[in-house]
């Protein structure tokens, strides 16, 4: 069967656009690796955990994976859309080194769900779909080797569908589920106030049309103070969680753009400085959509190409704009151990949605906070568009997954289902910063609120001034990483304490709002080269 006119003429720009993007990367930062070629799904919600395994999930009425269940299991459930008895896995287990995934077994649908690593690692995963728009679920890692899997929770449910909506650990270890399509409210896992959930009217402000909001899956950040920053289309709130109270209406973010799902953009609340005593959260959104791209997708309306800057603690907050090199939708953004922001993934033109964009973004830039610069960094070759994912990885590159823009699997050009899974490599991990590069010697497992700890690492040749940087796992998913956070900890003192062997002398956060209690990676820098992390809780 030939192909239509409109598909044909996507994959001419397609190969239009993969010529030229591979002709501006030369020489630019970077590299990339690919490391395997079928991870047996398509990674929707990608998350990391404190082992550096990686968990993978994608959803369940989508028919058959390309990975089976162990042993001849097999999913029974009369009410899957697609595969009433289905003996593939939707979800596995990604091991970086070996590069070998383990299926795992989920059993509703995760379709387009939220998620969040509780105080002892523990993977809290809320809702999605059909079955499972109300399901809480639990995977409690383990070491690569072992046989943990999904739990299901069979007592206790969400109180309302919960189908795009954002998590966010709390100070008191809680994990807040916030909105979902429909759904203008928010609700906690353990529940909270007798199950009730707590309204939000704020959703429904924000709301552009049913089945078209472009509010979906809002950007949520916990502030220095505990108090959430709640973004949504192009507004934005402060939102005092323990009484429920809207402290603050943010001015709205210039531009005709929508931001949030489907329009898709992205946003990050930029490292937490020690150096001003933690007080200063700026939040930063960067790309989305036309208004009107989900709409009408014949028009291929064009991506945002702006980010916006809001020091959301200031007296008199406003937002500064600034310009990409790249008009980008569904693009990720992760805080990078060496200080900047990587955008990676996305197209230029369109949507989120089946087949509802084209011309795939395919270098990453990297945002500098300290002159709010953007280099371009290397292309891939793999365009990586709706539900693509990203992750930071312990040992400081960057994990790329998922790009399903069918509603099953379908291996057809321009986007295939993508179960290819690469590693970005920023400049930084380049042999020639070898001498540069602190190896983690000895390290604390655990480390208290405001506990001194030492930190003793091996540098051949240092140049510069050392740093800390504490960054959590959050769960990625439709360009969002949810809980994303980073902290720089104080350097009291650099002591040299064997050849080419210093110990750093820092203290842990000062208290759970700035870093609720979980797992986090810590990253030693030296003269902006970060080494390869070393696990930390903190409790």
């Amino acid at each position: 069967m030939g192909c239509s006119p409109h598909v044909s003429l996507m994959l001419i720009i397609l190969a239009f656009t993969l010529v030229i993007q591979a002709l501006v990367c030369l020489g630019q930062p970077g590299t990339w690796q690919l490391l395997l070629e079928n991870a047996g799904i398509a990674s929707m919600h990608t998350a990391v955990t404190h082992y550096g395994t990686v968990v993978f999930l994608d959803r369940t009425d989508i028919g058959a994976s390309q990975i089976n269940l162990p042993n001849g299991e097999c999913r029974n459930d009369p009410n899957d859309a697609v595969l009433t008895h289905d003996c593939t896995a939707h979800s596995v287990e990604f091991t970086p080194g070996p590069n070998t995934v383990r299926p795992l077994t989920i059993q509703t649908d995760t379709w387009c769900s939220s998620g969040a690593f509780r105080a002892d690692g523990t993977l809290v995963q809320t809702g999605g779909d059909a079955d499972g728009a109300q399901m809480i679920r639990y995977f409690a890692p383990c070491a690569p080797g072992g046989t943990c899997d999904w739990v299901e929770d069979a007592q206790t449910h969400l109180q309302a569908r919960r189908w795009y909506a954002s998590n966010q650990l709390l100070a008191d270890g809680t994990v807040m589920i916030v909105g979902g399509q429909g759904v203008f409210s928010y609700e906690f896992v353990p529940p909270q106030q007798s199950d009730a959930q707590v309204s939000l009217p704020f959703l429904q402000a924000t709301l552009k049309a049913p089945g078209d909001e472009d509010n979906l899956y809002p950007f949520v950040h916990m502030l220095p103070n505990g108090n959430l920053f709640i973004f949504a289309r192009r507004d934005s709130i402060l939102l005092d969680v323990s009484s429920g109270a809207v402290l603050q209406n943010y001015p709205t973010m210039p531009g005709t753009e929508a931001r949030n799902y489907p329009a898709t953009g992205s946003s990050v609340m930029l490292p937490l400085d020690s150096a001003n005593g933690f007080t200063t959260a700026t939040i930063l959104v960067c790309g989305g959509g036309n208004e009107n791209a989900f709409s009408n997708p014949q028009a291929q309306l064009p991506a945002s190409s702006t980010c916006g800057l809001l020091e959301a603690t200031a007296t008199n907050p406003q937002w500064t704009m600034l310009n990409m090199p790249f008009q980008r939708t569904m693009g990720d953004m992760l805080l990078l151990p060496d200080g900047r922001t990587l955008l990676i993934n996305g197209a230029q033109s369109g949507s989120a949605g089946w087949g509802l964009a084209s011309n795939p973004t395919l270098n990453p830039v990297a945002f500098n906070p300290v002159d709010s610069s953007f280099e371009v960094q290397a292309a891939t070759t793999i365009p990586r568009v709706y539900h693509s994912t990203a992750v930071l990885l312990p040992d400081t590159r960057v994990l790329v997954a998922g790009s399903n823009t069918h509603e099953f699997y379908t291996f057809t050009q321009p986007f295939p289902t993508e179960l290819r899974v690469e590693a970005f490599s920023p400049q930084y991990i380049d042999d020639s910063f070898n001498s540069q590069r602190p190896t983690v010697m000895v390290a604390p497992a655990a480390v208290g609120y405001g506990q001194n700890f030492t930190l003793t690492v091996a540098v051949p040749a240092p140049q510069g001034a050392f740093q800390l940087r504490l960054s959590n796992a959050p769960y990625t998913t439709h360009s969002f990483a949810q809980g994303q956070r980073q902290l720089v900890l104080p350097i009291y003192e650099v002591v040299i304490t064997g050849p080419n062997q210093y110990t750093i002398f820092s203290s842990g956060p000062p208290n759970t709002n700035l870093a609720p209690s979980a797992y986090y990676m810590l990253f030693p820098v030296q003269n902006g080269i970060p080494g390869t992390a070393t696990w930390v809780q903190i409790s």
